[in-house]
């Protein structure tokens, strides 16, 4: 089965998670207009879209400002490996 961000990266920001009380819901967790995105729940599978996700420990802001930080994100490479080049985006 294919890991959703949280997952993988194992923030603690999804519903229920031990982050959330500290630095609120991930948004990626909990948007639902991307459900189903690269086989993921919500924005799992495509939190490079989604203004304020957790990078290297601190909140997210701008698309272009994150998709910078993204393209060498560990999880980035790995859907985009898993999903193609064409359908990730």
């Amino acid at each position: 089965m294919k890991k959703n961000c949280w997952e993988f990266k194992l923030c603690g920001r999804e519903p229920g998670g031990p982050r959330v009380n500290e630095l609120g819901a991930c948004p990626a967790a909990i948007k639902t207009t991307h459900n189903g995105r690269n086989a993921g729940k919500n924005a799992g599978r495509y939190c490079w879209k989604v203004a304020g996700t957790l990078c290297g420990g601190k909140v997210e802001g701008s698309f272009a400002r994150m998709i910078r930080d993204c393209s060498i994100c560990d999880f980035y490479i790995l859907v985009k490996k898993e999903e193609g080049e064409d359908y990730f985006l």
